[in-house]
């Protein structure tokens, strides 16, 4: 897409495979340096799956990603590290310890990564709530005493503990009301152009395809079979594809991005 940099990562001839379940086969995508990409697809297609496997949760059975021209696979395990500290993860729901305040929530990926006396942990815990729109007294609080959408904010605090490059967020809007899903969109569009992030967002929501995505990648019959943007979705002549981004609440996404 023109305006965007060189590819952040690439994916060639990837394969997931769960015992005899193939989840993915031959996928192939590339992410553009400072983009927004939304990653769309029927239930079970693995689009939670092809996630963790770039960030190395799991282990593809076959293929090569690559992730700053790097093939992280074969990288020493320090090398391999240091690399993982320029992406941070949005699981869904936050994926908080429940046992940690949100303010030690935030420093477990400086703990795990750095040493950083406590003061300055802190410090940038505050910095991080602060950045994310969550008031000062959500450091001392535990994701029990928090809404979902507060959750998620400090789980995007902690996301963003390590000033990363990459950001991937797994269903960052599920559950939360329009307007908590609406504010939540913004602060991501915000957050990118202030801090030049790329943004790999699984998703089924369509307000927030229509909103801050660039592009758009549609998994289906276990790899990807489109990546073009919103225009490009509603040109293209697949049966999911059609049904997905002309139905009805597909028609209502697009009327309340027209009315703005």
């Amino acid at each position: 897409m023109d305006g965007y940099g060189e590819n952040i990562i690439s994916i060639r001839g990837l394969k997931n495979q769960f015992g005899a379940q193939v989840i993915h086969d031959g996928l192939d995508l590339d992410v553009k340096r400072g983009e927004v990409l939304g990653i769309v697809g029927g239930s079970g297609t693995g689009k939670s799956v092809l996630l963790r496997t770039i960030t190395g949760l799991n282990k593809q059975r076959a293929g090569e990603i690559r992730v700053f021209g790097q093939d992280l696979q074969r990288l020493p395990d320090d090398a391999r590290r240091e690399y993982e500290t320029h992406w941070g993860v949005l699981f869904q729901d936050g994926a908080l310890f429940s046992s940690l305040t949100v303010g030690q929530n935030i420093q477990v990926p400086l703990k795990e990564h750095l040493k950083l006396p406590q003061a300055t942990m802190d410090e940038i815990a505050a910095l991080k709530i602060g950045m994310v729109g969550l008031p000062p007294d959500a450091g001392p609080k535990y994701p029990s005493e928090l809404s979902g959408g507060m959750r998620k904010r400090a789980g995007l605090a902690r996301a963003l503990a390590l000033d990363p490059d990459i950001v991937f967020l797994d269903e960052p809007t599920a559950g939360l009301d329009p307007i908590g899903a609406a504010a939540f969109d913004n602060l991501i569009l915000s957050l990118k152009n202030t801090l030049g992030l790329t943004v790999f967002m699984v998703t089924h929501d369509l307000d927030s395809l229509h909103a801050i995505c660039d592009r758009i990648a549609v998994l289906a019959e276990k790899r990807v079979i489109i990546v073009g943007t919103m225009e490009e979705m509603l040109r293209f002549n697949h049966p999911w594809v059609r049904e997905y981004f002309h139905g009805p609440r597909a028609r209502a996404a697009l009327d309340a991005k027209g009315n703005e």
